[in-house]
Parts: structure tokens; sequence; C-alpha cells
């Protein structure tokens, strides 16, 4: 491939080996893709604290490492923009708040070091909802990321900039963070892929809670052949984490090529009536089952039981909240939109026993889908319950004339599968007939990152509904 064939769609590792063969130099690809950043973010709004200049010295320096010979890391040349609320040395990391609007690290955390230090090179960093709180992503300091396919509606969130920035071919790989679906809501709204992987999967440092299990780091791209890729710099334990998993992350780099042919699917739209889920993201789901039953898969119409998925989410994230949050908002109780304010604050009636019985409930979650996948490969869901809303709103009001209370009702078809510590895969599925993007989410036993990795590449070539891009200038 020559340089005159690398254009912003092309996938990362197409770009990645380009540039190690000297078809494209570092330089070369990194201006391709400001001037993508330029025709596109000012509609977008994905990339915020874009700085062209230092990101053009960092190219440099790639393109002298290989002319000199050196040994150069899997992400070498690519271009890259970090989460808003993942910490960058020396770079604006406001985490979507006034409270940190001029806020910048001394040191990058752990996710960012792999990706750096693996050779891509650092644009800026994509936005996020207030403290990455809720799945539409807009705050005070950067306004709104709107949808690549339909700018009148949300690219989703918490990692909705890097969703959004991929899919309007700004970067090519792109991270995030997922507690309640962050990583997977906005690649269902975005048509690109999200992984949360198993926890400890991906190891944070520093961080103030290692052991919190809710929230995990892990990555997006437009292909399950590039997200492997990312996942394989971002996954491996590391000395300064107290957790982690003993697998390196080169295991991930290489996805197996399998087929649907006999594989046991488990299909459910809604979980047993576990939640309200939109006519048409139904619709998509269900499209998808008979395509899978067609490829020759073994499909069942069933659901694990996850009843006390509710209780143990809300439980554990207030808590969390309340204490990361909580004397913030004392001292500052103006700095907070209403709907985390609320949430923060619920998590400062919880007791102990409380949190125990959350926990309980978790343990016995996990074991239940453990047990659930002894006789089945993948689970096959919606990612989200409701296709892309309008960005007007903070959430969907409602969902088949059910009305929404709150931030988080819409959210379950993703964060129930949280609380099991399963790894969870968002794949382009579908369309609505407006033509926004729809998701399903492919769900394994725990620790089976590579098995659902296979799987994704597998249905990502049967739907082929990642090929489709948006309608940008």
């Amino acid at each position: 491939m020559t340089s005159a064939e690398i254009d912003h769609y092309s996938t990362a590792r197409e770009m990645r080996d380009a540039v190690r063969s000297k078809q494209i130099s570092a330089r070369e690809l990194l201006e391709l893709h400001l001037g993508r950043i330029d025709a596109t973010n000012g509609t977008i709004n994905a990339i915020v604290s874009l700085d062209p200049e230092r990101a053009r010295e960092a190219a440099a320096r790639a393109d002298e490492q290989l002319a000199r010979g050196e040994e150069v890391g899997p992400l070498h040349g690519l271009p890259f923009a970090f989460k808003d609320t993942h910490a960058v040395g020396g770079w604006r990391s406001t985490s979507g708040s006034v409270l940190r609007a001029d806020h910048i690290p001394e040191r990058d955390e752990l996710v960012v070091e792999r990706v750096r230090k693996a050779g891509a090179v650092t644009v800026g960093k994509t936005n996020v909802p207030e403290w990455a709180a809720g799945s539409h992503t807009f705050n005070p300091i950067f306004g709104t990321t709107v949808n690549p396919y339909d700018p009148t509606r949300s690219a989703g969130g918490s990692s909705g900039g890097s969703a959004a920035a991929l899919a309007s071919g700004m970067v090519p790989l792109a991270d995030g963070s997922d507690m309640g679906g962050s990583l997977r809501n906005p690649a269902s709204f975005c048509n690109v892929v999200g992984l949360r992987p198993s926890f400890a999967r991906v190891p944070q440092w520093p961080t103030g809670n290692a052991w919190e299990t809710t929230s995990v780091q892990g990555p997006m791209a437009r292909n399950v052949d590039d997200l492997a890729l990312l996942l394989s710099v971002q996954a491996g334990p590391d000395g300064r984490s107290p957790v982690g998993q003993e697998t390196p992350g080169s295991a991930f780099e290489q996805v197996q090529r399998i087929g649907l042919a006999g594989l046991k699917v488990a299909v459910s739209v809604d979980l047993d009536g576990a939640f309200e889920v939109d006519h048409q993201v139904r619709d998509v789901v269900e499209a998808q089952a008979r395509a899978l039953a067609d490829a020759g898969a073994q499909v069942i119409q069933r659901a694990p039981s996850l009843t006390e998925a509710e209780d143990t989410f809300r439980t554990l994230r207030a808590w969390h909240f309340q204490a990361s949050y909580g004397a913030m908002l004392a001292e500052h109780p103006d700095s907070f939109k209403a709907s985390l304010a609320d949430n923060i604050r619920l998590g400062a009636d919880l007791t102990g026993a409380d949190v125990a019985r959350a926990y309980h409930q978790r343990t016995e979650l996990s074991l239940r889908m453990r047990e659930f996948f002894d006789e089945i490969d993948v689970l096959v869901m919606p990612v989200s319950q409701v296709p892309p809303f309008s960005a007007d709103q903070e959430y969907p009001a409602e969902i088949n004339g059910q009305a929404q209370q709150t931030y988080l009702d819409w959210m379950r078809s993703a964060y129930f599968i949280t609380v099991t510590g399963c790894p969870a895969l968002s794949i382009p599925a579908g369309f609505t007939r407006e033509g926004w993007p729809v998701g399903i989410q492919l769900v394994t036993a725990p620790n089976t990152e590579r098995r659902l990795l296979e799987i994704g590449r597998a249905v990502e070539e049967m739907t082929g509904a990642s090929a489709r891009r948006p309608s940008l200038a």
C-alpha cells in the first residue's frame, strides 16, 4: 500500500505498516488526520485540547527513529487522542469539569503511558461528559459532541468523543473507560467497535481505588482487528497495579478467523422483560439472530437471570461516586450537573450493609453467568435500549412510551452486564430507518477476551454494517 492509497478510513494496521515500511511518513499521516480534524471537528466536536504543533514534533521524532533504524512499537506513528478523563502528562486533562478546567497532570497514567510507549503520536484529548457521568457527551467547558451519522443526535458517552472521532476518521484508534456502558454505548451509537474487558485485564495506575471493580478501561476501533491491536498494548500485568491478569497483552494482537457454524448462541432482546427496548433496536437484534442461524449457528432464545443487577449496580455506582466526588460536591455544590449531584448524594445514605449486600449479589451474578456459559458460547443482546437520541436531551425521556425517570434507566442493557464481570463487545449491526447506527452486544464468560474477539470478528464480517461511513465533508 502506497501513501496515495492511505486515507483517514484506512485501518490502523494498514497505517502502521505503511509507516514502518516508509511508504508514508508519520508526519504525512499526521497531516492527513489534522486535515480531517480541521474539516469535521467543528461540526462533531469530538477532539478537544488539540495541539497540532506538539503533535508535529512527536511525528518528526517518530520518523527520525525509523531513519536511525531503531526498534519501534506496535502503534508507531499512529495519531491518537486520549479520553479527557485519562491523565496525559503535560497535557490539559479536564474530565469535563469546571473544577479541572486548567488541570495539567505531571505524569501519564498507565493506559496512556503504554500507548505512548508503543509509538502513538498524541494530538489531543477526546470529549467526555462531566466526570464521565452519563452516556451523553456534553460538559460546560467544551460543549456537546454530536453523532457523525446525524449531528442532531447524541454520540453516546462517556467515551463519546472517542467514538465520534473514530467514526469521523479523525483518529484510527481510541481509548475509553466503562462503568455502565461508556465504551459500549458510544460504539453502538457511532457504528464503531468498543470492548469492555474483564476486571483488571487493563490494569490501572495511579488510581484512587484500584480494587473498585465496576469501572474498567479498554479499546475502541473501527473494526475488531484494530481493536485487538490496541488491546494488545493496553493489556498485561504491571508491577505498580495491585491487581492485574498475568496474560501478556501480546496474546490479543492477532485474532484467529473462525466460522459461525456450530456456535452456541443465546439471544435475548430484553433479558426476559427486564427492561424496555425501542422497537427499531429490537428489529436489528432479531435480524442478526436470524442471520446467525442462517450462518449455521445454533441460536436459542435464552436469558440469564440478572434480577439483582439493578440494585447491585446502582448501589456500587452511588458508593463509588460519593467516595470520589462527595467532598468536592460539598465544597462546590454549584459546580456539578444536577443528575450527577443527585447520584453522589445517594451514596451518602448508604450503609456498610448496603455495600456488602451489593458485593454479595455481584458474586452471585458472576457465578450464575459462569454456569450460563457452561452451555453457551456467546450471549447476543442490545448494547443500548435506544438508537441515538436527540443531542438536545440529557437522556431519552421515554422508550416506546415508557417514561425513563433518571439518566441511568435507559442503560440497563449495558450496566446489567457490567456487574456480572463478563467481557462485552459492541459490534456494528444495522441502522434505523432514519440511518442511525445500532450495535449488538456480544457477551462471553469472564476472562475470555480472546474467544470474544474471535466471535466478534466473525459476526462483524456477517453484519457488514461497519463498512457504512457517515456522510461528512
